[in-house]
């Protein structure tokens, strides 16, 4: 089957990639017969974001990159964007799906990456890789047993088992770990790993703790000087999940006591934004602390399955209204829709907005063949299958109905 044919062509739909999104996606784009691709190396800022988002229909970022209202505002032919990255804290959601935007990210994509640096941590904490490296670089040669211990028959904490939590557990004990876990839901323990029925659970019976929780408000916070003080004494605490998570003070003092005996952090409360901004945080200069700069998904094979997955999402988008797996919109998983034409309206979720729509179709003799309606908060989305429509005539008397946000046709 041939590819659809847009209301706009696709040569004629600009494409904007920032901070050097992996070389898949604008390859995927041309693929698709999206030739309009501006690629940059870095985030943009201020006026220089705004007048690259000028005209700009697809978008897509990564972490550093501020799509606030301003921005939104400024890239007034906006129809989606696409975060590079599991994180979507970088955009104005609740802004973006009023202005009639879907936001779509990698949530996934990047798991076995993360899972495999928790596990490389884990061995330089328990063998104190980190400070015997340092000496050796000082010229202080520290061959010794003292302090570095093995792996197996270990207890391992895993704070959050979902996709990146349950992963470290299969690697865990593939190295003869022993493996607990708290999640908030229930979830299917894998290997011989065990649940526990709280957090202080697992703190009080782990020789390290591993992170790997969302940002939310039960999260925010959620280990800080009592938690610390529920580990046993010179156990370790690795966080890849989110810098909110850990009261950096906190965690600070309880390394320098020695309570816990060791910590690797890869994500902060506060991270620079450019490379020549200071990295600031209480933990520097803490000799059993290990502080790497969020890359715990940095990795080529990753960066790559999320250029695959994100600019897949955006592409599906365009050509067929999918917003399966958005996270700020209502949800419609569409197929291509063949020889027939495709109507997609999104607007505010008010009542007789369907009853209008199908009026303007049938005031131009358009015969519906299918329709999906799906509503998530303060939006609705209406894609409707017709024989025939004629855009130019159509799209002017839909975009006219009271509280649309947005309306296509593809043919």
């Amino acid at each position: 089957m041939s590819a659809p044919r847009l209301t706009l062509p696709r040569t004629n739909i600009r494409v904007l990639l920032l901070e050097g999104v992996h070389e898949r996606a604008v390859e995927l784009f041309h693929e698709a017969g999206y030739t309009n691709v501006r690629h940059e190396p870095g985030a943009l800022t201020g006026a220089e974001l705004h007048d690259a988002l000028a005209g700009v229909h697809l978008v897509g970022l990564r972490s550093r990159t501020m799509i606030d209202d301003p921005a939104l505002a400024a890239a007034a032919r906006l129809i989606a964007a696409g975060c590079f990255c599991i994180g979507t804290n970088q955009v104005a959601l609740d802004e973006a799906a009023l202005r009639g935007v879907p936001v779509f990210n990698a949530p996934h994509s990047n798991t076995r990456s993360v899972a495999e640096l928790v596990i490389g941590l884990a061995v330089m904490l328990f063998r104190d890789v980190f400070r015997k490296s340092n000496a050796a670089h000082a010229g202080d040669w520290q061959k010794s047993a003292e302090g570095a211990h093995e792996l197996r028959g270990r207890t391992l904490g895993i704070v959050g088992y979902g996709h990146i939590g349950s992963q470290v557990s299969v690697l865990a004990e593939s190295l003869g770990m022993r493996v607990v876990f708290h999640d908030i839901r229930p979830v299917l323990a894998l290997g011989n790993a065990r649940p526990r029925p709280s957090l202080r659970s697992v703190l009080v019976s782990s020789d390290l703790v591993t992170l790997h929780v969302p940002d939310t408000p039960l999260t925010r916070g959620l280990i800080g000087a009592p938690e610390l003080a529920a580990m046993k004494p010179g156990a370790y605490l690795v966080n890849a999940s989110r810098g909110s998570v850990v009261d950096g003070e906190a965690l600070a003092a309880a390394l320098r006591s020695g309570h816990v005996g060791g910590a690797a952090v890869d994500v902060f409360a506060r991270e620079p934004k450019q490379p020549d901004e200071e990295f600031v945080n209480p933990l520097r200069g803490i000799p059993n602390a290990i502080l790497t700069p969020h890359v715990g998904g940095s990795t080529q094979e990753a960066q790559e399955a999320i250029a695959v997955d994100v600019a897949s999402k955006l592409i599906a988008y365009s050509e067929t209204g999918a917003t399966t797996a958005a996270v700020n919109f209502p949800q419609l998983n569409l197929e291509a829709h063949g020889d027939c034409h495709r109507v997609l309206h999104i607007h505010r979720n008010e009542p007789g907005v369907l009853a209008q729509i199908n009026e303007v179709l049938s005031a131009h003799d358009a015969n519906i063949l299918g329709q999906h309606l799906q509503t998530q908060g303060s939006v609705g989305y209406v894609v409707t299958d017709v024989d025939e429509i004629d855009a130019a005539e159509a799209l002017p008397t839909l975009r006219a109905i009271e509280g649309t946000l947005r309306a296509r046709v593809l043919y």
